[in-house]
């Protein structure tokens, strides 16, 4: 046997993917982890959607997949709120379009929406074909961590609870969040 044949695989590395930062509603002011990370690391793309105080999922879902079609290169997609629905949903429609979710290969997605408070939810009642993670908090107005965890199964993801830090977003006290970025190494060793 060869040496070559012990050797570990390297680990994946932020920098083999290309990154999409999808927020909710109203955007992720300065302060938004969201925001921070991409000071972090200014590869990552946000999505730029054209009403960032109308929830409209259709349209949400059309600009990430307009933004998606313009490089073909496997994509992470880093979801807040909303965008976690707007990010579900553009993958059902991939998949419907062409059979592949292509180039969307994994998910973390952040403190979702309640489906049900937008009327949402058979849009968004799919199964997604790669690895995800759903990160929910004890106390999220948005979303219970019971539903945030009903929704995680219904999408075939994992679920992590980080306590009660609310909606996870600016006020929640994250900085740079730390832990986040941990678990989205962690995901990125789930892509095939």
């Amino acid at each position: 046997m060869s040496l070559s044949s012990h050797v570990s695989p390297a680990p994946a590395r932020m920098s083999d993917f290309r990154v999409l930062v999808a927020p909710g509603l109203s955007d992720s002011g300065p302060e938004h982890w969201q925001s921070r990370w991409q000071r972090l690391y200014p590869a990552f793309e946000r999505v730029q959607q054209d009403d960032w105080e109308t929830p409209d999922l259709p349209a949400w879902s059309q600009r990430l997949g307009e933004v998606l079609a313009r490089d073909g290169r496997p994509t992470v997609i880093v979801a807040h709120s909303f965008g976690c629905l707007t990010t579900v949903q553009r993958t059902a429609a991939l998949l419907a379009e062409g059979g592949s979710a292509h180039p969307i290969v994994a998910a973390l997605l952040v403190a979702p929406a309640d489906p049900a408070k937008f009327s949402v939810s058979s849009a968004v009642r799919h199964r997604l074909p790669y690895p995800a993670l759903v990160v929910g908090s004890d106390n999220d107005p948005w979303m219970s961590a019971d539903r945030a965890r009903h929704w995680a199964e219904a999408w075939g993801a994992q679920f992590r609870s980080i306590g009660p830090r609310g909606h996870i977003n600016s006020e929640s006290g994250l900085g740079d969040w730390t832990q986040g970025q941990q678990w989205l190494l962690e995901l990125l060793e789930q892509i095939p």
